[in-house]
């Protein structure tokens, strides 16, 4: 139970994050918002090593870096996966793909689930696509390049879940600090190859220093729950992320909640109590 709420903070803390980032890179190129964001997170998880302990081993040095090059790759191909296709179907396959990953490696290290499992576990794949389908879904269909962009994403989202939870448990917060440091200096790296391109709009600092902090939340909130629990079952619950983006956008901005949306908000609700049974 303990892991299942962790998880479902770090969802709603994905979300959150994801809404911010989103408004952000409408008012500046995505690197400028990124440059921002990722040290933001950063500094957050420096300022929680005296609190939650770090202890940089080989173990949690090795996977915090490969962390951290998953989630920069992430970075890159979520953003050019969206710039080049139809959001409402390429979203639900980056989300999807980034769920069914970690649950593949977590039934071959040996995870069972119960009954109620066996019928939450694709209840919650389903709400998963149900809630990050969008506006006019069907309305277009994406090229190859775009659907090889949104499985690229989705692997290197759930690579970063499954590196972050294969780091010893006894390294605190070290796993975050080294990824996060190393996706920092790549996304920096790249800013500086790309600076003549960044446009000189000037980016929207305070929603993406809170879109950093809120990632932050979410990486260390993923961490601690996958060490309580079955990554099975934690990311797919992570992986409701969208849900989040969907509730904050309605209350927001005032954007339309579609049917097959509150569809999937539903069957997410009783995904996660059968979750929470088993």
């Amino acid at each position: 139970m303990i892991a299942l709420l962790l998880a479902l903070g770090s969802s709603l803390a994905y979300g959150c994050a994801d809404f911010l980032g989103g408004l952000g890179a409408r008012k500046a190129h995505v690197l400028r918002t990124v440059m921002i964001a990722a040290p933001a997170s950063l500094a957050v998880e420096l300022l929680l090593w005296p609190f939650l302990g770090a202890s940089f081993s080989a173990g949690a040095l090795g996977w915090g870096a490969a962390s951290g090059i998953a989630s920069a790759a992430a970075f890159a191909l979520l953003y050019r996966t969206l710039a080049i296709g139809p959001m409402n179907v390429l979203s639900p396959v980056t989300a999807l793909v980034s769920a069914v990953l970690p649950v593949g490696v977590g039934l071959l290290q040996g995870e069972h689930l119960g009954a109620a499992g066996l019928v939450g576990l694709p209840l919650a794949l389903v709400a998963v696509i149900l809630v990050s389908a969008g506006h006019g879904a069907g309305s277009a269909r994406p090229s190859r390049t775009a659907l090889l962009s949104a499985f690229g994403a989705g692997g290197a989202i759930a690579l970063q879940l499954v590196f972050l939870h294969q780091a010893p448990s006894d390294s605190g917060v070290a796993p975050l600090i080294i990824g996060r440091t190393v996706s920092s200096a790549i996304i920096l790296a790249a800013a500086g190859l790309m600076y003549r391109r960044l446009g000189s709009e000037r980016p929207a600092y305070a929603m993406s220093t809170a879109a950093g902090v809120l990632d932050s939340m979410a990486n260390l909130l993923f961490l601690l729950a996958a060490r309580s629990g079955d990554l099975t079952v934690v990311a797919v619950i992570t992986a409701l992320y969208p849900a989040g983006t969907v509730l904050l956008a309605r209350s927001v901005l005032a954007e339309r909640i579609r049917r097959g949306q509150l569809v999937g908000l539903g069957t997410a609700a009783v995904a996660v109590s059968l979750l929470a049974l088993a």
